[in-house]
């Protein structure tokens, strides 16, 4: 059904169709590679208690969570992505209604000119051209929309992305603190390794790492944008001025607050701690 409305749009709008439908497979590949990462983190935890290795299995026990907490931030972005894909929708619907308009602008256009050129005393030619002045009022609108709609859902893109990369480069630094506390240096036979002396450091590096990730805000750069500056009619409006884009950085999930880092074992590895999961068998219009 979803193809059939994509054929029946004109030709920019379907150009937009094929995006959005696109960005849709690609929003439910990272909810997947959420699940999936959620998953893995359980495995780790069950297969680092199951060699009975204390220092294996705490040290897996809480790399496990950070993987989890990875998996969590992969299905946010995947949400900051709908929201994106939303604003793509907004600008694929303002195509399909001006379309008209520009095709009317065209054959007024036409025939303009071939007035001109056959009948150039025509009175029909003052008609025409006020015609052909309401149809570029009517696409420069759009063009406007347009224009502003593009800058809004890439603003909120850029910040999903970088939101998530900041957050993955932070648990990852808080990983490698945890993988340091592994001993491997070589036991002889005969010999007994040490008991594991840094629980309570491990623990720490999770505390850390949930407050870093409580604590972090957006570092992005406002989009300025000039759309306030313009009113219906297309001219500079002076009861406004040049603001900034209305899409806060924040939009890409940054006030969000993780919930308590816990092993993966005792948490619901089916869902988000941070935002509701999205249903494999959902389907996006």
């Amino acid at each position: 059904m979803a193809s059939l409305r994509g054929m029946q749009q004109p030709e920019l709008a379907k150009k937009l169709f094929k995006i959005i439908k696109s960005e849709n497979h690609a929003i439910g590949a990272y909810e997947s590679a959420s699940r999936e990462r959620i998953s893995i983190a359980s495995q780790l935890s069950d297969w680092g208690e199951a060699t009975g290795d204390d220092s294996v299995s705490d040290v897996s026990d809480k790399i496990g969570v950070l993987l989890s907490e990875m998996g969590e931030q992969e299905d946010l972005f995947a949400q900051n992505l709908e929201d994106y894909r939303s604003v793509l929708k907004q600008i694929r619907n303002t195509e399909s209604s001006v379309q008209p308009s520009r095709d009317q602008k065209s054959k007024i256009t036409d025939e303009i000119q071939r007035l001109k050129y056959k009948e150039p005393q025509s009175t029909k030619l003052v008609q025409l051209e006020q015609e052909l002045v309401r149809a570029e009022a009517q696409n420069l609108v759009a063009e406007a929309q347009t224009r502003q709609k593009l800058k809004e859902a890439y603003d909120i893109h850029s910040a999903a992305v970088i939101e998530r990369a900041e957050k993955q480069i932070l648990l990852a630094r808080h990983m490698r603190r945890l993988i340091q506390l592994l001993d491997d240096t070589p036991v002889v036979p005969g010999d007994v390794r040490p008991p594991f002396e840094h629980s309570a450091q491990a623990r720490q590096i999770l505390n850390d790492a949930e407050d870093d990730l409580r604590e972090w805000q957006p570092s992005v750069d406002p989009v300025p944008s000039s759309a306030t500056e313009m009113g219906t009619n297309l001219m500079p409006s002076s009861s406004t001025t040049a603001g900034e884009s209305t899409v806060d950085p924040s939009v890409a999930g940054g006030d969000d607050v993780p919930a308590q880092l816990e092993s993966p074992e005792k948490r619901d590895v089916s869902g988000s701690t941070m935002v509701q999961e999205t249903p494999s068998e959902y389907q996006r219009p």
